[in-house]
C-alpha cells in the first residue's frame, strides 16, 4: 500500500449556516454534473446494508485536483450542461460534513479520500482540515463513490429537494431558454439547470432556467441559495413567451381572468406575458376578449356572442388597451368589442325604403332634408346620398342604431321610424352629417 498523503483544504470561511443536506447537495450536483459532462448513466443515492448513504456516479471518477480553490474551468465552458459553478462547493461540503461528524470516504479509481484535522505546514500550533488521499482500493472503478457514515433519512431527502430530479412536478412545456412545470400545489420553485435557487409564493408555475445569462451567473453565489428574483425574472419571461403549448397558455388566460378579483399570480401582472397569452388564445379558439366595464355596459352584444358559441375572456383594460390593433398569428385580428361588432355588421343588409313608398307624414319630413343641410353650411362634398331603411345594425351596445354614416359609401342611413317627427330626424341627421363633415369612419347615433 502506498504512503498516505495529507492535502490541506485550505478552507478560509466555513460556512456556519450550512446543515448536512446543503453539504449533500454540492455532494450530489457534483455527481449530477459528472454525469451530463460525460454522458454516463444516471447517478445512484441509496444506502447500504451498513445503513451507510452512497451517492454514486459513473464518470471519470474524483482527483485531488477537485479539491483546489479555483472554479473548475469546464463547468464554466459548459454552463448549459451543469450545476455547479466553483470549485469550493466540494470543500464546503466536506468541512460541513466534518463539523457535523459525518464520516466520509470518496473512492475512485484516482485514490481513497478521507477527511481529518492536521496540522497546517510550517504552523504545528494550527489544526486545519486535510483531505487523507491513499492510494485507490478498486483500479479499475468506474466513476466516484461517495460513502457517509451517520447521515439520516430526513437529510438524504432534504438535499434530494433542491433538484428537480427528484422532484414530482409535471413538465409542461420545454423552450430554447428553460422549462415550465405545475407547481402542485406547492411553493412555485426556480430551477437553474435543475437545481432549486429560489422559491415564489405568487407565481403559476415553476421553472427550470437551462439558458443562463451573465445577470443569472453573477446571482449564483457561494451559497447558491435564495438568488433574487431580479436575477431570474428576465428569463422566465423570455421562456413564456417562447410558450407555445394550449395547456400553458390556458391556464395563463385563466389566471389573467382572475385579475379583477385579485387571485392572479404574478406571471399575468407582466404585460407582455398577458398579451402573448391572448394572442395565442385568439389563433386557436373562438374568444372574445371584453373588459369587465365592458361586459357590464353591453349585455345584449355579450349574450348575442354566447349565442354564437364564442367564449367570453375577461381581461384587465391594461391589457385590452394593448390588444387593440393586434392581429394573432393566423392574421386575424384580435377579437375585443370593437371589432366583433365590425363582424356582426359587416354582413348587414339593410331593407331600404323608396321615397315613393313613404306614407304623406313620413313624405312631409323627409322633404325637409334640403333645408336641415344648409343649417350646416350646405351639404358636405363627400356625400353622396341619404338613404331610409326599415333595419338597422346593431350599436355597439347591441341596441338597434338610429342612423349610421358609411364613410366607404359615401351615405348616410336613418332609420324609417326616425320620420315619426321633424324633431327625431333631424337630430339624427344632424349627428352623422358631424361625422360626415369630419370624415370619421363608421359611426353610430345612440340607440332606443
Amino acid at each position: 500500500m502506498g504512503e498516505l498523503k495529507s492535502f490541506d483544504l485550505n478552507i478560509e470561511k466555513v460556512l456556519e449556516d450550512w446543515k448536512v443536506y446543503h453539504a449533500l447537495r454540492e455532494i450530489i450536483s457534483n455527481s449530477i454534473d459528472e454525469k451530463s459532462l460525460t454522458n454516463t448513466r444516471d447517478i445512484e443515492i441509496f444506502k447500504d446494508k451498513n445503513g451507510n448513504y452512497h451517492i454514486r456516479d459513473f464518470g471519470r471518477g474524483l482527483t485531488y485536483q477537485h479539491l483546489t480553490q479555483n472554479e473548475n474551468e469546464e463547468k464554466n465552458n459548459n454552463p448549459e450542461l451543469v450545476i455547479g459553478k466553483f470549485g469550493v462547493g466540494l470543500k464546503d461540503a466536506l468541512a460541513t460534513f466534518e463539523r457535523n461528524k459525518i464520516g466520509v470516504l470518496i473512492k475512485s479509481k484516482h485514490g481513497d479520500i478521507t477527511i481529518d484535522k492536521s496540522t497546517k505546514h510550517g504552523f504545528e500550533d494550527i489544526l486545519t482540515l486535510h483531505a487523507m488521499i491513499k492510494d485507490p482500493s478498486d483500479c479499475n472503478m468506474e466513476g466516484t463513490d461517495v460513502i457517509l457514515t451517520g447521515v439520516s433519512d430526513y437529510e438524504i431527502k432534504q438535499a434530494q429537494n433542491f433538484f428537480l430530479m427528484y422532484s414530482k412536478n409535471k413538465l409542461l412545456e420545454s423552450t430554447e431558454y428553460g422549462e415550465i412545470y405545475s407547481k402542485n400545489n406547492e411553493v412555485a420553485k426556480i430551477y437553474i439547470n435543475g437545481l432549486l435557487v429560489a422559491t415564489e409564493e405568487k407565481f403559476l408555475f415553476s421553472y427550470n432556467i437551462t439558458k443562463i445569462n451573465s445577470k443569472i451567473r453573477k446571482s449564483l453565489n457561494r451559497e447558491r441559495t435564495n438568488v433574487g428574483r431580479q436575477a431570474y425574472t428576465d428569463r422566465i419571461k423570455q421562456i413564456l413567451l417562447k410558450s407555445k403549448s394550449e395547456h400553458v397558455i390556458d391556464l395563463l388566460v385563466k389566471d389573467l381572468e382572475e385579475y379583477e378579483r385579485g387571485h392572479s399570480h404574478d406571471e399575468v401582472n407582466w404585460i407582455e406575458i398577458s398579451k402573448h397569452a391572448c394572442v395565442h388564445l385568439n389563433s386557436r379558439k373562438n374568444v372574445l376578449f371584453l373588459t369587465s366595464e365592458q361586459m357590464q355596459n353591453n349585455f345584449n352584444m355579450v349574450d348575442n356572442a354566447r349565442s354564437e358559441g364564442i367564449k367570453i375572456i375577461t381581461i384587465p383594460n391594461t391589457v385590452a388597451d394593448k390588444l387593440r390593433n393586434l392581429k394573432d398569428f393566423n392574421g386575424k385580428n384580435i377579437r375585443s368589442l370593437e371589432t366583433y361588432f365590425e363582424e356582426v355588421n359587416s354582413n348587414y343588409e339593410y331593407k331600404f325604403v323608396n321615397e315613393k313608398d313613404l306614407n304623406n307624414e313620413e313624405k312631409e319630413v323627409f322633404n325637409k332634408t334640403e333645408q336641415i343641410i344648409n343649417l350646416i353650411g350646405g351639404k358636405p362634398p363627400i356625400l353622396k346620398k341619404i338613404l331610409i331603411s326599415e333595419t338597422m345594425q346593431r350599436d355597439i351596445q347591441g341596441g338597434d342604431s338610429l342612423g349610421v354614416w358609411e364613410k366607404d359609401e359615401r351615405r348616410i342611413i336613418i332609420r324609417r321610424d326616425q320620420l315619426k317627427d321633424l324633431g327625431s330626424y333631424s337630430g339624427v341627421l344632424l349627428h352623422e352629417l358631424a361625422h360626415a363633415r369630419s370624415g370619421a369612419g363608421d359611426c353610430r347615433e345612440i340607440s332606443n
